[in-house]
């Protein structure tokens, strides 16, 4: 059976993955704009950049509106923060194996200064 309905994080992650999309995250840090603007740098069509627009827009961390013929994107960071909590809590274990490991140098280092 196939789940439509993605966990938030997982579609923050994938929108994330692409090269493409985050740099188009990092133009709308600056301000909103449109579609073709955020086409411009890159070599696609206007349909594309459309398709990475969408995926940011599904993981919620794009907001388009519309007047007319006009779409302007926005930036949303909200839905980063739970990527950023669950990067935290892996923080937080790679640190502690790093100090496990620094202790552990330091005390070999010690044993090997005491057998001299």
């Amino acid at each position: 059976m196939v789940n439509n309905q993605q966990d938030p994080l997982d579609a923050v992650f994938h929108a994330l993955a692409d090269p493409t999309r985050r740099a188009m995250v990092a133009r709308l840090a600056q301000s909103p704009c449109g579609i073709s603007e955020l086409a411009a740098p890159f070599d696609m069509t206007l349909a594309a950049a459309s398709k990475h627009v969408k995926v940011l827009e599904r993981a919620g961390l794009l907001v388009r509106s519309i007047e007319g013929r006009n779409h302007t994107c926005a930036l949303d960071t909200r839905p980063m923060l739970g990527g950023l909590e669950w990067l935290r809590h892996y923080e937080q274990f790679w640190n502690q194996r790093l100090d496990a490991l620094t202790a552990a140098l330091v005390a070999d280092d010690q044993a090997e200064r005491n057998t001299d």
